[in-house]
C-alpha cells in the first residue's frame, strides 16, 4: 500500500468512528431548519463539533453573523476549502438537504484534521449560511474569503449521484407597483390598480417565455395584491427569479424582463420600482481534473457517480458559482432520494432526514477527504486543476 492510500484509508477509518456524531449532526440540523442569515442552533452545533480539533474556530466569520471558518496545516501549503451549507426552505425544511451537506463536510474536516499536515497541505474550513437566496457566500467572499484555494468543494443532495448539476447564473427581483385607491363600486374611476399592473406584468412575462432560450428560466410569484376586494389595490408586490447561462447572458435577459414591468405600469397608470437583489448568483464553472478524482474515489466507498443527462439532470442555481470563480470548485450532487423524488419537496426533506441522509453524509464525508487528500499529495493534479482554472479568465462583473 503506497503513502496515498494509507491516508485516505486513515480518514475513512476516522470517518466510520465518527458515524455516530457525523448521524447526530445530521439529523439534529433536520430538525431545527433555519432560513437564511438565521441559522444560529446548526452554526453553534457545527462550530461546538469543530472546536473539539480544531484550535480557534472563529465564528461570525468574514462579517457574517451565521457564518464559521477554521483552518489547519501548513501555512504556505496548497489550500483545500471544505464548504459546508446549513440553512433550509420555508415550510417544508431541509428539502435541499443542507442537513447533509453540513454532515458530510464536517465529517471531512474533522477526519482531514489529523492528516492534512503530513502532507504539506493546508485545510480550510467554511461555514456558509443562507444559499437559498440569501448569497451568503458572496457576503463572505467580499470580504475575503475563498481566496488562494487550490481547490474549493462540497457534496450536495439529489435523487441520483451525478457528477455535477446545470447551475446557472440568476439574479432574483422584486417588483413595487404603486397605483391609487379607490372604492371599487362607488368610485373605481378615481383609482389606478396596482394588481392589474402586476397582473399584466405577470401575463407579459408569461409571453415572453416563448421567445427566450431553452436554457434560460423567469419564474415568480404575487407577494401582495391588495387589502380588501372593495378596494382599488394601490400597491402590488412580485418576486421574480430571473436565470441564464452565465452572468454575461443574464443581463440582457433581465432587460427584457424590466420592460415588461414598466410596460405593465404604463399601460395602468401606474409606477414601478424595481429592486434587484444586491448580488446575482454566477454558473458554477466545474474543474473536470478535480471531478475525476471525486468520482474515482466515489467508487471506493460504492458509489458511481455519472456525467448529467437529459434523464439526470438537476436545474437550479447557487452562489456556488460565485466561488468557482474564485477558487478551481467542484458542487457534485449525491443520491439521497429515490429516483425520481426532485429536491424542494417535502418528500425529499424526508429522506434526507432519513438512513438515506446519514449513509450520503459518511459517503460524503469520505470522497471529499479523500479528494482533498489527492489534491494536496499529487502536484500533476493541482497543475492540471491550475491550467483549468487560468482559462476561465478576469473576474466578470457580477460575480462579487
Amino acid at each position: 500500500m503506497n503513502e496515498l492510500e494509507a491516508l485516505k484509508r486513515e480518514v475513512s477509518a476516522d470517518i466510520d468512528r465518527l458515524a455516530p456524531m457525523i448521524i447526530e449532526t445530521c439529523r439534529d440540523i433536520h430538525a431545527h431548519p433555519e432560513l437564511n442569515y438565521e441559522e444560529t442552533h446548526a452554526h453553534s452545533v457545527l462550530t461546538d463539533a469543530l472546536s473539539e480539533r480544531f484550535e480557534g474556530v472563529t465564528r461570525s466569520a468574514f462579517g457574517v453573523g451565521t457564518a464559521f471558518h477554521a483552518s489547519h496545516g501548513v501555512d504556505s501549503g496548497p489550500a483545500v476549502g471544505v464548504i459546508l451549507e446549513y440553512d433550509a426552505l420555508p415550510e417544508i425544511g431541509h428539502a435541499c438537504g443542507h442537513n447533509v451537506i453540513a454532515a458530510a463536510g464536517l465529517g471531512a474536516a474533522l477526519a482531514l484534521h489529523g492528516v492534512v499536515s503530513s502532507t504539506g497541505g493546508r485545510l480550510e474550513v467554511y461555514g456558509t449560511p443562507a444559499e437559498e437566496g440569501g448569497g451568503g457566500k458572496i457576503a463572505m467572499a467580499r470580504n475575503g474569503a475563498f481566496r488562494g484555494l487550490a481547490a474549493a468543494m462540497m457534496v450536495h443532495p439529489a435523487d441520483v449521484d451525478i457528477t455535477s448539476m446545470r447551475a446557472i447564473a440568476i439574479h432574483e427581483c422584486c417588483a413595487h407597483f404603486h397605483g391609487a385607491e379607490a372604492h371599487a363600486a362607488a368610485a373605481p374611476h378615481m383609482g389606478r390598480n396596482a394588481l392589474d399592473a402586476a397582473v399584466l406584468a405577470y401575463n407579459s412575462i408569461a409571453a415572453l417565455r416563448q421567445h427566450i432560450r431553452p436554457t434560460e428560466r423567469v419564474h415568480g410569484i404575487f407577494t401582495h395584491g391588495g387589502d380588501k376586494p372593495n378596494i382599488v389595490p394601490k400597491y402590488s408586490r412580485m418576486n421574480w427569479y430571473v436565470r441564464s447561462d452565465t452572468l454575461e447572458t443574464l443581463a440582457p435577459l433581465k432587460e427584457r424582463v424590466e420592460a415588461c414591468f414598466r410596460g405593465a405600469a404604463l399601460a395602468t397608470g401606474c409606477d414601478v420600482d424595481l429592486e434587484w437583489e444586491d448580488h446575482a448568483y454566477a454558473d458554477v464553472r466545474d474543474s473536470a481534473a478535480l471531478l475525476t478524482a471525486y468520482v474515482d474515489n466515489g467508487r471506493a466507498v460504492g458509489r458511481e457517480f455519472l456525467a448529467p443527462s437529459p434523464n439526470s439532470m438537476v436545474v437550479g442555481s447557487t452562489d456556488m458559482g460565485n466561488v468557482s470563480y474564485l477558487a478551481p470548485s467542484i458542487h457534485p450532487m449525491i443520491q439521497v432520494a429515490p429516483r425520481g423524488v426532485p429536491i424542494h419537496t417535502a418528500r425529499f426533506a424526508d429522506y434526507a432526514g432519513g438512513p438515506d441522509g446519514d449513509k450520503a453524509a459518511i459517503d460524503g464525508a469520505k470522497i471529499l477527504a479523500m479528494t482533498a487528500i489527492d489534491v494536496w499529495a499529487d502536484a500533476g493534479l493541482r497543475r492540471a486543476v491550475e491550467t483549468e482554472f487560468a482559462a476561465i479568465g478576469p473576474l466578470p462583473d457580477g460575480v462579487l
